[in-house]
């Protein structure tokens, strides 16, 4: 697989991935909101947030990276050189 079929397939959908990415930042504000209660309370506390942490950036970038790969694939489609001539055809 190249890297414009990749960057394709995880762009195809973008309500996904920003479903993910928010996913993702919900749980980084769990996770830091527990290491913090940790560091103010009880130290105890932080064990949960480092458990969420991996989750949280997993969820995270692979929901941002699906965000920019949209976007990528929509520059690629456009300056794409079998795509310029349909595209100048069409307006004129």
């Amino acid at each position: 697989m190249n890297l414009k079929q990749l960057i394709y397939r995880l762009g195809s959908t973008p309500k996904l991935s920003l479903n993910r990415f928010l996913t993702g930042l919900a749980l980084f504000a769990i996770s830091a909101a527990f290491i913090i209660s940790g560091y103010l309370y009880h130290h105890l506390l932080q064990i949960p947030g480092l458990i969420i942490l991996p989750f949280a950036l997993f969820f995270a970038i692979y929901g941002y990276l699906g965000l920019f790969a949209n976007r990528f694939a929509q520059v690629i489609s456009i300056n794409d050189p079998d795509n310029i001539d349909a595209n100048k055809s069409g307006r004129d």
